[in-house]
């Protein structure tokens, strides 16, 4: 019984690092489909495997780094010939999930984001900081090798940061919340659930591809969402509105139409991050209210049944309870 432990535990190593490689690499192919050049630097708006390397530590722990590295292998080697830079670009993709982690179980951090410090630390740790572990260490690999112009090294690294920044603030949440989910919502609110589904399939491609530049029609559904359904509403709108940006943006029509490429990335830019900190930190002020209530409420309940307990006890032997006929 012990030798079969043993032996499955390392079996059970493989084939966590095997799955997180290949979630990590099926959802950087996923963000490579929708891609521009700015500057001569290939630039990818969102880049989800960020998002999906720091879910897959926060949830298993340090241990499963190595997935993490073998699948961004996996993704330099299908782009091309693999040279002297993969060894950088391993380790920046690597150490800015890691390096997020660590900053973030250094805050206390907690996985439900119930908490505006949750949020809060998600989006300046472990986004906006962590991140420039992987942007700069992975640029100055580039650089080093010449595939990176010294005059383009800037723009190249503010859309490689902004990217991975983008892939943390979308799409970690979202596999948070997958992954905490216990229950369905009650069946009453199903309809209110399809109600927000459609708005937001409605009022999303309107908003970012007419050429009206309508993008605020979107946050009224992020603040519907966040108010109603928590985080579960909230970040899914945001996830579907900034890949329908994306989509736009790559494009050139709508709200992103007759713009230079470093315009578009801008507003681009603007926009996603703008929607991700309102969807984000909005549903974690709510949701820190809510367990406020339900605690006071616990509290008062508790209180009440002391008080009835205590004045139970003190009534004199004898003598019945206020409120009775003595007999």
């Amino acid at each position: 019984m012990v030798a079969f432990r043993e032996l499955r535990r390392p079996a059970v190593l493989v084939l966590r690092t095997l799955a997180v490689a290949a979630c990590y690499y099926a959802a950087a192919r996923l963000g490579l489909l929708r891609r521009f050049t700015v500057e001569g630097a290939v630039f990818t708006p969102i880049f989800p495997s960020t998002g999906v390397a720091l879910a897959c530590l926060l949830v298993f722990g340090l241990g499963c780094w190595p997935g993490v590295t073998f699948g961004a292998f996996l993704l330099v080697t299908s782009l091309g010939p693999p040279g002297l830079d993969v060894v950088g670009i391993l380790v920046g993709n690597t150490g800015g999930p890691v390096c997020a982690y660590l900053l973030l179980r250094r805050a206390g951090f907690r996985t439900d984001l119930s908490r505006l410090r949750d949020g809060v630390a998600l989006v300046f740790l472990g986004a906006l900081t962590a991140m420039l572990v992987s942007s700069v260490v992975g640029m100055v690999s580039l650089l080093l090798v010449g595939k990176v112009a010294t005059s383009s090294f800037w723009p190249s690294w503010l859309a490689w940061w902004v990217g991975d920044a983008m892939g943390v603030l979308l799409v970690t949440p979202v596999l948070l919340l997958l992954l905490e989910a216990r229950r369905p919502p009650p069946l009453g609110r199903w309809k209110e659930a399809l109600a927000l589904g459609v708005a937001t399939v409605v009022l999303a491609p309107v908003a970012t591809h007419s050429s009206l530049s309508a993008l605020f029609l979107v946050y009224p559904l992020l603040i519907w969402g966040a108010l109603r359904f928590r985080l579960a509403g909230s970040m899914l709108c945001a996830l579907f509105t900034s890949v329908l940006a994306t989509v736009a943006a790559t494009d050139g029509v709508g709200a992103f139409s007759r713009l230079s490429p470093v315009e578009v990335m801008v507003k681009l830019q603007l926009f996603n991050g703008s929607m991700a900190l309102t969807a984000l930190l909005l549903s974690a002020v709510i949701s820190e209210q809510r367990n406020t209530r339900m605690s006071v409420a616990a509290a008062c309940k508790e209180l009440a049944e002391a008080l009835e307990h205590l004045s139970a006890h003190d009534t004199p032997a004898g003598r019945a309870p206020p409120g009775k006929d003595e007999r």
